[in-house]
């Protein structure tokens, strides 16, 4: 029998080539299943998992997939079945929301595909786009940039949902985070998208020297954690406010019980005892999460009195409450709010939440939807949330001010900050009970940190079963409470950073205004190159 020797006149890496090639001519099935495939590997990268190597291979096979592409139609539909997979993968907790109250149970196969596959049209006009860019370097660019374009415009259309921007896969490490300061988790995810999707350029064939093809990946690794490294070894260390003295109650409450009449007491008392008992400093702010009290807050004298009792003696409670308007009030309104109250039971302070959640706290068309579907909220009571006026900075006695986030306001990188004086601080108070143990709490906390680094502002964090925490402005946890636990954090408040950053300063323009021109640059050198 013959034996065979490789060539020694060949390239060892041409079996790179060889599979891309292989890869980019899949047809049918074949090629949707390992796009959806491709995006559910990518999901991996996302919290709490943090598999950010698979990016490696993930978005390097989409350019194959790309290049493979016989027109921008063929290279749409590869993008939207990664779209689906990516996606479906990251937010299949919604299902959980859907389970609390089984009368929409029934919604839980159009919920957990139908949002995925809405969304993946943003993925399709990516990889659409991308096929008309040069093929290599060019492409790869394009594709980066375009990703960006389309990750603000998520967070934009139809009310906005930038839920797992890509650049939160690197919220395991303080170091690489810090980048958000500067470009914000935008341009954090602009520059992995390069960094990854760059490797698909080593299956080039005959390149003049292979280890160049590396060269942008390993570029953007060094600026990635060079950056970050630099920033929190030479930037100013964290100050504490010496009269500002934080108690954080997480009663892990099930939502399935939580609005129970019959555990109204119960409930309350759960919140009495975390707050009640001596600690190191006198307690001068004590944090419920948000709809915290099983009541109406401004209606119920009698049991916003009780709650008063464990407010802190010159001190404040920030507690989370639906508020509503008199019944004889027409319309009839409700609001989720964040209330103020004194050591005597009056409420000093409300605001309202001003970024409401479609289908939770109202449903969107709903002359449609609901006349003719029958659809209802997810949220108890018939009745939408009407939305607050927006983000703004409080001023309350013997405390720093601050700027409320309700919720999932808290993953909107522009926009949470109101007009006027800047905040020292952010207040984010959630009940991600509807969640479940599932990857959403944990994602919707990586989130809230960024947004600590993006503006240089301590957050503080109250959740119902959690995550709650103490967060510092480079977005380093101080104290947190894991999740389905019940226990208080008791913490001095972080001072924010005397300098402010560059993302807080300039925004998400400067990395938008790039990438729109790299990608009409690149785009019309190939159009130009095509001409005769």
């Amino acid at each position: 029998m013959a034996t065979s020797f490789p060539d020694p006149t060949g390239d060892r890496w041409d079996w790179f080539s060889d599979a891309a090639e292989k890869l980019g001519s899949r047809t049918g099935w074949s090629r949707r299943g390992l796009a959806v495939g491709l995006g559910v590997i990518a999901a991996a990268a996302l919290p709490p998992i943090h598999a950010v190597p698979v990016l490696l291979v993930s978005f390097p096979c989409l350019i194959w997939l790309i290049n493979g592409a016989p027109n921008w139609k063929r290279a749409f539909w590869d993008g939207w079945w990664f779209g689906l997979g990516h996606f479906t993968a990251g937010l299949y907790w919604i299902a959980h929301s859907l389970l609390v109250d089984l009368r929409f149970a029934w919604l839980i196969p159009f919920a957990v595909l139908c949002i995925p596959a809405v969304i993946g049209f943003y993925i399709g006009a990516v990889t659409a786009l991308a096929r008309l860019a040069p093929a290599g370097v060019s492409r790869t660019v394009v594709f980066a940039a375009l990703w960006t374009c389309f990750e603000w415009l998520r967070g934009q259309l139809f009310t906005g949902f930038p839920w797992n921007s890509i650049g939160s896969v690197w919220a395991f490490s303080d170091i690489a985070m810090q980048l958000a300061a500067y470009v914000g988790i935008l341009g954090l995810g602009l520059l992995t998208v390069f960094a990854s999707a760059s490797l698909a350029t080593i299956a080039k064939r005959k390149p003049t020297v292979r280890w160049r093809q590396l060269i942008p990946f390993i570029a953007s690794v060094v600026i990635l954690f060079g950056v970050g490294g630099l920033r929190l070894t030479v930037g100013e260390p964290v100050q504490f406010e010496q009269n500002t003295h934080l108690r954080i109650v997480q009663p892990n409450i099930p939502q399935r019980l939580k609005w129970l009449r019959s555990r109204r007491d119960e409930h309350l008392q759960n919140y009495l005892d975390l707050s009640r008992g001596s600690s190191d400093r006198p307690i001068t702010l004590l944090i419920w999460p948000e709809t915290a009290v099983p009541f109406v807050m401004t209606r119920d004298a009698k049991y916003r009195k009780i709650s008063a009792t464990a407010a802190p003696e010159n001190g404040l409670l920030l507690t989370g409450s639906v508020r509503t308007t008199d019944r004889n009030v027409k319309p009839f309104k409700i609001w989720n709010s964040l209330h103020a109250v004194s050591p005597r039971g009056e409420i000093v302070m409300t605001h309202d939440k001003f970024h409401l959640v479609p289908f939770g706290e109202y449903i969107p068309f709903s002359r449609f939807l609901k006349t003719h579907l029958g659809l209802e909220k997810i949220t108890a009571g018939r009745t939408d949330f009407s939305p607050g006026p927006g983000p703004r900075t409080i001023k309350l006695m013997n405390i720093p001010s601050f700027s409320p986030l309700i919720c999932y306001e808290v993953i909107f990188q522009d926009g949470i900050i109101g007009p006027g004086e800047r905040p020292k601080w952010l207040l984010n108070i959630t009940n991600d009970a509807w969640f479940g143990t599932s990857s959403g709490p944990f994602q919707h906390f990586a989130m809230a940190r960024f947004r600590s680094v993006e503006q240089g502002l301590p957050l503080i964090r109250a959740a119902n079963t959690g995550i709650s925490a103490v967060i510092d402005p480079y977005g380093r946890v101080i104290r947190k409470l894991s999740l389905n636990t019940r226990g208080k954090i008791d913490s001095a408040l972080p001072s924010p950073l005397r300098k402010k950053t560059l993302y807080s300063s300039v925004g998400d323009m400067p990395v938008l205004i790039i990438a729109i021109t790299v990608i009409i640059a690149l785009i019309w050198r190939r159009r130009r190159d095509d001409q005769p």
